[in-house]
């Protein structure tokens, strides 16, 4: 379960490119939580146990509005290089 959630966690952030503010960090882990949750609940639907559609529904929603705040669309992460290292790259290339 843990290794999932950083799993979550760290898709979350890659999709919203980094360089994450500290509330958007609290929202992935619980959007991750709750995701884990989730994946618990189809597990054991599809093991053939009881399921709770209704909690099921409800911890759904308050995931998709997480990942709403969040953003759902991919962001780029900016891999443009500064000027200066840039620069250096190409004389040291030139050598």
């Amino acid at each position: 379960m843990a290794r999932r959630f950083r799993e979550i966690t760290s898709g979350i952030e890659d999709d919203l490119g980094g360089d994450l503010t500290e509330a958007q960090k609290h929202l992935i882990a619980r959007a991750a939580c709750l995701a884990c949750w989730c994946e618990e609940r189809e597990a054991e639907l599809a093991n053939g146990e009881d399921f709770d559609a209704q909690g099921y529904a409800t911890i759904s929603n308050a995931l998709r509005r997480l990942l709403s705040d969040l953003g759902l669309e991919r962001k780029a992460r900016d891999v443009t290089p500064d000027l200066r290292d840039y620069i250096n790259g190409k004389t040291r290339a030139d050598g």
